[in-house]
Protein backbone atom coordinates (compact mmCIF):
# COMPACT_ATOMS: atom_id res chain seq x y z
CA UNK A 1 0.00 0.00 0.00
CA UNK A 2 1.33 3.70 -1.16
CA UNK A 3 1.55 5.86 1.86
CA UNK A 4 0.92 9.57 1.39
CA UNK A 5 1.51 12.41 4.00
CA UNK A 6 -1.59 15.28 4.48
CA UNK A 7 1.12 17.69 3.24
CA UNK A 8 2.85 17.98 -0.17
CA UNK A 9 5.47 19.97 -0.22
CA UNK A 10 8.97 18.35 1.08
CA UNK A 11 11.44 21.51 0.30
CA UNK A 12 15.08 21.96 0.53
CA UNK A 13 16.65 20.20 3.23
CA UNK A 14 14.24 18.05 4.11
CA UNK A 15 14.70 14.79 5.99
CA UNK A 16 12.27 12.26 4.45
CA UNK A 17 13.66 9.50 2.31
CA UNK A 18 13.08 7.27 0.10
CA UNK A 19 11.74 4.26 2.07
CA UNK A 20 8.53 3.01 2.06
CA UNK A 21 7.19 5.49 4.49
CA UNK A 22 8.28 8.58 2.37
CA UNK A 23 5.98 11.26 2.21
CA UNK A 24 4.69 10.41 5.83
CA UNK A 25 4.83 13.05 8.58
CA UNK A 26 6.10 12.55 12.11
CA UNK A 27 6.11 14.98 15.20
CA UNK A 28 8.32 13.77 17.97
CA UNK A 29 8.31 15.68 21.46
CA UNK A 30 11.76 15.04 22.72
CA UNK A 31 12.57 12.81 25.08
CA UNK A 32 15.41 9.63 25.85
CA UNK A 33 15.35 5.89 25.18
CA UNK A 34 12.73 4.17 23.28
CA UNK A 35 11.05 7.07 21.87
CA UNK A 36 13.60 8.42 19.70
CA UNK A 37 13.99 4.93 18.59
CA UNK A 38 10.89 4.56 17.41
CA UNK A 39 11.15 7.52 15.76
CA UNK A 40 15.14 6.53 14.47
CA UNK A 41 13.09 3.87 12.58
CA UNK A 42 10.22 5.67 10.89
CA UNK A 43 13.02 7.93 10.11
CA UNK A 44 15.08 4.83 8.41
CA UNK A 45 11.83 3.94 6.38
CA UNK A 46 11.43 7.34 4.90
CA UNK A 47 9.29 9.18 6.95
CA UNK A 48 9.90 12.99 7.08
CA UNK A 49 10.51 13.06 11.29
CA UNK A 50 10.41 16.76 12.99
CA UNK A 51 11.73 16.36 16.84
CA UNK A 52 10.79 19.04 18.60
CA UNK A 53 13.32 19.74 21.18
CA UNK A 54 13.25 21.83 24.20
CA UNK A 55 15.78 25.13 24.72
CA UNK A 56 18.98 24.02 27.01
CA UNK A 57 18.77 19.92 25.55
CA UNK A 58 17.98 17.58 28.17
CA UNK A 59 17.63 13.66 28.24
CA UNK A 60 21.11 11.44 28.78
CA UNK A 61 24.79 13.15 28.52
CA UNK A 62 25.15 12.70 25.02
CA UNK A 63 27.13 15.28 22.25
CA UNK A 64 24.05 15.24 19.88
CA UNK A 65 26.52 14.79 16.96
CA UNK A 66 26.76 11.02 18.18
CA UNK A 67 23.39 10.30 18.93
CA UNK A 68 22.79 7.65 15.77
CA UNK A 69 18.80 7.79 17.42
CA UNK A 70 18.60 11.06 15.70
CA UNK A 71 19.58 10.19 12.39
CA UNK A 72 17.84 11.13 9.41
CA UNK A 73 15.11 13.68 11.30
CA UNK A 74 15.28 17.19 11.47
CA UNK A 75 14.55 19.75 14.67
CA UNK A 76 13.17 23.01 15.66
CA UNK A 77 13.29 24.25 19.59
CA UNK A 78 9.84 24.88 21.22
CA UNK A 79 9.72 25.47 24.55
CA UNK A 80 6.38 24.11 25.16
CA UNK A 81 6.31 25.74 29.12
CA UNK A 82 5.86 29.13 27.08
CA UNK A 83 3.12 30.82 26.26
CA UNK A 84 3.32 30.35 22.46
CA UNK A 85 5.03 27.05 22.78
CA UNK A 86 1.64 24.41 22.06
CA UNK A 87 0.31 26.68 20.08
CA UNK A 88 3.46 25.94 17.79
CA UNK A 89 3.75 22.05 18.05
CA UNK A 90 -0.45 22.28 17.64
CA UNK A 91 0.50 23.86 14.37
CA UNK A 92 2.79 21.07 12.95
CA UNK A 93 0.41 18.22 14.35
CA UNK A 94 -1.96 19.73 12.08
CA UNK A 95 0.26 18.98 9.15
CA UNK A 96 1.51 15.90 10.42
CA UNK A 97 0.76 11.88 10.03
CA UNK A 98 1.73 10.91 13.62
CA UNK A 99 3.04 12.35 16.78
CA UNK A 100 5.29 10.22 19.28
CA UNK A 101 5.52 11.50 22.55
CA UNK A 102 7.50 9.50 25.95
CA UNK A 103 6.10 11.84 28.94
CA UNK A 104 4.74 10.71 31.76
CA UNK A 105 0.88 10.16 31.58
CA UNK A 106 -0.69 13.32 31.70
CA UNK A 107 2.05 15.69 31.06
CA UNK A 108 1.15 15.60 27.24
CA UNK A 109 -2.29 17.09 28.75
CA UNK A 110 -0.70 19.65 31.14
CA UNK A 111 1.37 20.47 28.28
CA UNK A 112 -1.32 21.66 25.94
CA UNK A 113 -0.40 18.99 23.43
CA UNK A 114 -2.25 15.96 24.67
CA UNK A 115 -4.46 13.75 22.44
CA UNK A 116 -7.84 15.98 22.79
CA UNK A 117 -6.09 19.23 21.73
CA UNK A 118 -4.28 17.54 18.91
CA UNK A 119 -7.44 15.28 17.49
CA UNK A 120 -9.39 18.99 17.83
CA UNK A 121 -6.82 20.29 15.04
CA UNK A 122 -5.64 16.86 12.83
CA UNK A 123 -8.69 13.70 13.88
CA UNK A 124 -7.10 11.94 11.79
CA UNK A 125 -3.94 11.90 13.44
CA UNK A 126 -2.16 8.91 14.84
CA UNK A 127 -1.36 9.90 18.58
CA UNK A 128 1.49 7.50 19.64
CA UNK A 129 2.58 7.30 23.52
CA UNK A 130 5.32 5.50 24.85
CA UNK A 131 5.95 4.85 28.63
CA UNK A 132 7.40 2.17 30.31
CA UNK A 133 4.30 1.34 32.43
CA UNK A 134 1.72 2.24 30.37
CA UNK A 135 -1.11 5.22 30.94
CA UNK A 136 -3.00 3.25 33.59
CA UNK A 137 -2.57 0.69 36.46
CA UNK A 138 -0.76 1.50 39.78
CA UNK A 139 2.63 2.11 38.60
CA UNK A 140 1.36 4.46 35.60
CA UNK A 141 2.82 8.05 37.46
CA UNK A 142 5.87 6.19 39.00
CA UNK A 143 9.46 6.82 37.94
CA UNK A 144 11.01 3.42 36.12
CA UNK A 145 14.13 2.71 33.53
CA UNK A 146 14.54 -0.53 31.39
CA UNK A 147 15.46 -3.05 34.19
CA UNK A 148 12.60 -2.55 36.02
CA UNK A 149 10.00 -2.92 33.50
CA UNK A 150 11.62 -6.48 32.08
CA UNK A 151 12.21 -7.00 35.94
CA UNK A 152 7.92 -7.36 36.60
CA UNK A 153 6.83 -9.33 33.49
CA UNK A 154 9.78 -12.39 34.05
CA UNK A 155 12.14 -11.55 31.15
CA UNK A 156 14.94 -10.32 33.72
CA UNK A 157 14.48 -13.95 35.66
CA UNK A 158 14.96 -16.18 32.78
CA UNK A 159 18.47 -14.37 31.98
CA UNK A 160 21.67 -15.43 33.31
CA UNK A 161 23.35 -18.59 35.23
CA UNK A 162 21.89 -20.50 38.31
CA UNK A 163 22.76 -19.19 41.55
CA UNK A 164 23.77 -16.30 40.25
CA UNK A 165 21.93 -12.39 39.62
CA UNK A 166 20.15 -12.31 36.72
CA UNK A 167 22.57 -10.83 33.79
CA UNK A 168 21.30 -7.76 32.61
CA UNK A 169 20.70 -7.46 28.71
CA UNK A 170 21.81 -3.44 28.16
CA UNK A 171 18.51 -1.69 27.47
CA UNK A 172 17.30 -4.09 24.29
CA UNK A 173 14.62 -6.54 25.75
CA UNK A 174 12.67 -3.75 27.15
CA UNK A 175 13.54 -0.45 25.91
CA UNK A 176 14.07 -1.33 22.44
CA UNK A 177 12.25 -4.89 21.51
CA UNK A 178 9.38 -4.33 24.18
CA UNK A 179 9.09 -0.42 23.81
CA UNK A 180 10.40 0.95 20.24
CA UNK A 181 9.64 -2.09 17.98
CA UNK A 182 5.86 -2.59 19.64
CA UNK A 183 5.48 1.33 19.41
CA UNK A 184 6.05 1.51 15.44
CA UNK A 185 4.19 -1.87 15.32
CA UNK A 186 1.21 0.21 16.98
CA UNK A 187 2.21 2.98 15.09
CA UNK A 188 2.07 1.64 11.66
CA UNK A 189 -1.40 -0.29 12.28
CA UNK A 190 -2.97 3.18 13.37
CA UNK A 191 -1.77 4.53 10.15
CA UNK A 192 -3.44 1.84 8.41
CA UNK A 193 -6.43 2.35 9.83
CA UNK A 194 -6.45 6.24 9.50
CA UNK A 195 -6.11 5.27 6.04
CA UNK A 196 -8.91 3.38 5.45
CA UNK A 197 -11.67 5.08 8.49
CA UNK A 198 -10.58 8.32 8.09
CA UNK A 199 -9.66 8.41 11.90
CA UNK A 200 -6.61 8.48 14.07
CA UNK A 201 -6.45 7.15 17.79
CA UNK A 202 -4.03 6.98 20.41
CA UNK A 203 -1.51 4.25 20.57
CA UNK A 204 -0.53 3.14 24.63
CA UNK A 205 2.55 1.26 24.25
CA UNK A 206 3.95 0.37 27.53
CA UNK A 207 7.55 -1.47 27.55
CA UNK A 208 5.54 -4.05 30.39
CA UNK A 209 3.25 -5.07 27.74
CA UNK A 210 5.51 -5.64 24.87
CA UNK A 211 8.27 -7.45 27.37
CA UNK A 212 5.42 -9.73 28.28
CA UNK A 213 4.22 -10.13 24.83
CA UNK A 214 7.91 -11.31 23.64
CA UNK A 215 7.10 -14.51 26.56
CA UNK A 216 4.72 -15.66 24.54
CA UNK A 217 6.15 -19.01 23.24
CA UNK A 218 7.95 -19.37 26.85
CA UNK A 219 4.76 -19.44 28.56
CA UNK A 220 3.23 -22.02 26.37
CA UNK A 221 6.46 -23.83 26.88
CA UNK A 222 5.80 -23.89 30.68
CA UNK A 223 2.27 -24.64 30.16
CA UNK A 224 3.23 -27.30 28.59
CA UNK A 225 5.39 -28.53 30.94
CA UNK A 226 8.40 -28.08 28.76
CA UNK A 227 9.69 -25.24 29.99
CA UNK A 228 11.19 -24.93 34.26
CA UNK A 229 10.73 -21.63 35.99
CA UNK A 230 13.75 -20.77 36.41
CA UNK A 231 17.08 -19.40 35.35
CA UNK A 232 19.87 -22.08 33.33
CA UNK A 233 17.87 -24.93 33.01
CA UNK A 234 16.40 -25.12 29.79
CA UNK A 235 16.62 -25.36 26.32
CA UNK A 236 17.40 -21.71 25.43
CA UNK A 237 18.25 -20.70 28.36
CA UNK A 238 21.34 -21.44 28.28
CA UNK A 239 20.90 -24.83 30.54
CA UNK A 240 21.29 -27.19 27.55
CA UNK A 241 24.99 -27.68 26.71
CA UNK A 242 24.25 -27.38 23.32
CA UNK A 243 22.78 -23.84 22.84
CA UNK A 244 25.12 -21.58 24.82
CA UNK A 245 28.59 -19.90 24.93
CA UNK A 246 31.82 -21.47 25.51
CA UNK A 247 35.48 -19.85 26.26
CA UNK A 248 38.56 -20.51 23.91
CA UNK A 249 42.15 -20.37 24.73
CA UNK A 250 42.69 -16.68 24.19
CA UNK A 251 40.06 -15.59 26.20
CA UNK A 252 37.43 -15.52 23.68
CA UNK A 253 34.17 -16.99 23.15
CA UNK A 254 31.80 -19.06 20.64
CA UNK A 255 28.09 -19.59 20.46
CA UNK A 256 26.77 -22.86 19.89
CA UNK A 257 22.62 -23.15 19.01
CA UNK A 258 22.78 -26.80 17.35
CA UNK A 259 19.49 -27.79 18.64
CA UNK A 260 18.91 -30.11 15.96
CA UNK A 261 20.35 -33.45 15.74
CA UNK A 262 21.35 -33.23 12.62
CA UNK A 263 23.25 -29.86 13.17
CA UNK A 264 24.33 -31.42 16.70
CA UNK A 265 26.08 -34.37 14.89
CA UNK A 266 27.83 -31.91 12.65
CA UNK A 267 28.51 -29.89 15.45
CA UNK A 268 30.13 -32.86 17.91
CA UNK A 269 32.23 -34.22 14.90
CA UNK A 270 33.47 -31.10 13.86
CA UNK A 271 34.62 -30.34 17.91
CA UNK A 272 36.09 -33.98 17.83
CA UNK A 273 33.92 -35.18 20.87
CA UNK A 274 31.94 -37.05 18.09
CA UNK A 275 32.53 -40.78 18.74
CA UNK A 276 32.52 -39.93 23.27
CA UNK A 277 30.11 -37.51 23.37
CA UNK A 278 26.86 -38.44 26.30
CA UNK A 279 23.58 -38.42 24.64
CA UNK A 280 22.05 -34.91 23.94
CA UNK A 281 18.50 -36.32 25.07
CA UNK A 282 20.01 -37.55 28.51
CA UNK A 283 19.46 -34.65 30.79
CA UNK A 284 20.71 -36.44 33.74
CA UNK A 285 24.46 -36.55 31.55
CA UNK A 286 24.09 -32.59 30.65
CA UNK A 287 26.66 -31.48 33.14
CA UNK A 288 29.26 -34.22 31.64
CA UNK A 289 28.63 -33.02 27.85
CA UNK A 290 29.12 -29.56 29.08
CA UNK A 291 31.85 -30.20 30.71
CA UNK A 292 33.80 -32.39 27.68
CA UNK A 293 32.48 -29.59 25.54
CA UNK A 294 34.23 -26.84 27.54
CA UNK A 295 36.95 -28.69 27.75
CA UNK A 296 37.46 -28.87 23.74
CA UNK A 297 36.78 -25.16 23.04
CA UNK A 298 39.74 -24.24 25.71
CA UNK A 299 42.02 -26.39 23.57
CA UNK A 300 42.02 -23.47 20.57
CA UNK A 301 41.81 -19.58 20.35
CA UNK A 302 38.29 -17.91 19.17
CA UNK A 303 39.80 -17.88 15.52
CA UNK A 304 41.08 -21.36 14.86
CA UNK A 305 37.59 -22.61 16.32
CA UNK A 306 35.32 -20.10 13.89
CA UNK A 307 38.09 -21.24 11.22
CA UNK A 308 36.63 -24.55 12.01
CA UNK A 309 33.07 -24.08 11.93
CA UNK A 310 32.87 -21.60 9.02
CA UNK A 311 30.59 -22.20 6.32
CA UNK A 312 29.32 -25.70 8.31
CA UNK A 313 25.70 -26.31 9.47
CA UNK A 314 27.20 -27.04 12.97
CA UNK A 315 25.29 -23.96 14.51
CA UNK A 316 28.54 -22.61 15.94
CA UNK A 317 30.03 -18.69 15.79
CA UNK A 318 32.17 -16.36 17.56
CA UNK A 319 31.11 -14.30 20.15
CA UNK A 320 31.92 -10.50 18.69
CA UNK A 321 32.51 -7.41 20.10
CA UNK A 322 30.56 -4.25 19.38
CA UNK A 323 33.53 -2.83 17.38
CA UNK A 324 34.42 -6.34 15.74
CA UNK A 325 30.59 -6.65 14.82
CA UNK A 326 30.95 -4.84 11.57
CA UNK A 327 34.27 -6.22 9.93
CA UNK A 328 32.66 -10.13 10.62
CA UNK A 329 32.26 -11.02 6.61
CA UNK A 330 28.83 -12.17 6.16
CA UNK A 331 28.04 -8.79 7.95
CA UNK A 332 30.14 -6.81 5.55
CA UNK A 333 28.56 -8.36 2.61
CA UNK A 334 25.50 -7.63 3.22
CA UNK A 335 25.99 -3.90 4.26
CA UNK A 336 24.88 -4.64 8.00
CA UNK A 337 26.75 -1.55 9.21
CA UNK A 338 26.90 1.58 7.43
CA UNK A 339 29.71 4.34 7.36
CA UNK A 340 27.85 7.98 7.50
CA UNK A 341 29.36 11.13 8.70
CA UNK A 342 32.57 8.80 10.23
CA UNK A 343 30.26 6.77 12.82
CA UNK A 344 29.64 3.17 12.15
CA UNK A 345 25.80 2.41 13.14
CA UNK A 346 23.90 -0.37 12.09
CA UNK A 347 21.86 0.58 8.30
CA UNK A 348 18.19 0.44 8.28
CA UNK A 349 16.35 -2.89 8.73
CA UNK A 350 14.65 -4.68 7.64
CA UNK A 351 14.87 -4.30 3.40
CA UNK A 352 12.55 -3.61 1.04
CA UNK A 353 12.66 -4.58 -2.70
CA UNK A 354 11.06 -1.87 -3.99
CA UNK A 355 11.39 1.11 -1.61
CA UNK A 356 14.67 0.56 -0.02
CA UNK A 357 15.03 2.37 2.97
CA UNK A 358 18.52 4.36 3.52
CA UNK A 359 20.73 6.76 6.41
CA UNK A 360 20.04 10.19 4.89
CA UNK A 361 21.56 12.38 7.10
CA UNK A 362 23.43 11.95 10.55
CA UNK A 363 22.02 13.21 13.96
CA UNK A 364 19.79 16.07 13.56
CA UNK A 365 21.47 18.97 16.33
CA UNK A 366 18.88 20.76 18.56
CA UNK A 367 17.23 23.47 16.44
CA UNK A 368 19.31 22.99 13.08
CA UNK A 369 16.50 22.45 11.03
CA UNK A 370 14.05 25.40 11.79
CA UNK A 371 14.17 27.31 8.74
CA UNK A 372 13.04 24.18 6.62
CA UNK A 373 10.94 22.66 8.54
CA UNK A 374 8.95 25.94 8.68
CA UNK A 375 8.79 26.20 4.75
CA UNK A 376 8.00 22.63 4.35
CA UNK A 377 5.48 22.28 6.49
CA UNK A 378 4.21 25.92 6.04
CA UNK A 379 4.39 26.64 10.18
CA UNK A 380 5.99 30.65 9.99
CA UNK A 381 5.32 30.82 14.01
CA UNK A 382 8.41 28.30 14.11
CA UNK A 383 10.76 31.00 12.81
CA UNK A 384 12.48 33.40 15.47
CA UNK A 385 9.85 36.81 15.76
CA UNK A 386 11.96 39.49 14.67
CA UNK A 387 13.09 42.27 16.70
Amino acid sequence: MAVTGNGTGTGTGTASGSGPLAGVRVVELAGIGPGPFAAMLLADLGADVVRVDRPGGGGLAVDPAYDITNRGKRSVLVDLKSADGPARVLDLVERADVLVEGFRPGVAERLGVGPAECHARNPRLVYGRMTGWGQDGPLAHTAGHDIAYIAVTGALGMIGNPGEPPAVPANLVGDYAGGSLYLVIGVLAALQHARAAGTGQVVDAAIVDGTAHLTAMIHGMMAAGGWQDRRGANLLDGGCPFYGTYETSDGGYMAVGALEQQFYDTFTELLGIGDRAPARKDVARWGELREAVAARFRTRTREAWTAVFEGTDACVAPVLSLREAPGHPHLAARGTFTDFGGIVQPAPAPRFSATPAVVTTGPALPGAHTESVAADWDVPALLPKEA
